[in-house]
């Protein structure tokens, strides 16, 4: 089976309690329950609370979000992290047992998914239900440069690989993970802005 260098196969890494967050904030959670002090490990929680909140901004349309990250970074450390809790996390098992899932961008949606276009989405749903594959491969492979070219026309010819491999872990449920020591993107050329041309004439 073909397998591009860098696609890191989902099916041969542990499986994620919450893959709407990702891989790096599992390790983040791993982390911290690793620490040595209670006070360390808090420190840490409050930190990986923030980055849940900035990768799920969606959550902040409850009422209760606060407590909802805090019941999901309770069941991410598997209940191994010994913090002092803000919260009561005795009904925090219920999430998983009556799940309701986060909601994630649509058409009518999400500002932060503008810079993709439509057409994006639905590249996004179709790679969350592939098998792994050459043809799940390949698709990955031409998803991740078509987001870096967006990402390059959006931010006026900024280009960062780690926004791409973290959206497109996003969006597609945890499915899809880039390992940017390995993966290659292809070389993406910019054109000047209109502006930047029209100034240059002028000068000349």
């Amino acid at each position: 089976m073909m397998e591009i260098k860098g696609l890191d196969y989902n099916t041969q890494r542990e499986k994620l309690i919450l893959s709407e967050y990702g891989r790096e904030i599992q390790k983040m959670v791993d982390l911290a329950i690793s620490l040595p002090t209670k006070e360390e490990r808090m420190r840490c929680a409050n930190a990986i609370i923030r980055q849940m909140e900035n990768k799920n901004p969606q959550v902040r349309e409850s009422n209760d979000y606060q407590q909802t990250l805090w019941d999901h970074l309770y069941l991410m450390s598997r209940k191994q992290l010994d913090i002092d809790w803000p919260y009561d996390m005795s009904d925090a098992e219920n999430i998983m047992s009556k799940p309701a899932p986060m909601p994630h961008p649509t058409h009518n949606g999400q500002a932060h998914l503008r810079h993709y276009g439509h057409l994006m989405i639905e590249v996004f749903e179709r790679l969350k239900t592939m098998p792994a594959g050459p043809e799940r491969d390949e698709l990955t492979r031409l998803t991740a440069n078509q987001m870096k070219r967006d990402l390059a026309t959006w931010g006026h010819g900024s280009m960062d690989d780690e926004k791409v491999a973290d959206d497109l872990a996003r969006f597609t449920d945890g499915k899809i993970q880039l390992d940017l020591s390995t993966f290659r993107f292809d070389r993406i050329i910019t054109a000047p802005a209109a502006n930047d041309s029209k100034r240059n004439k002028k000068r000349k």
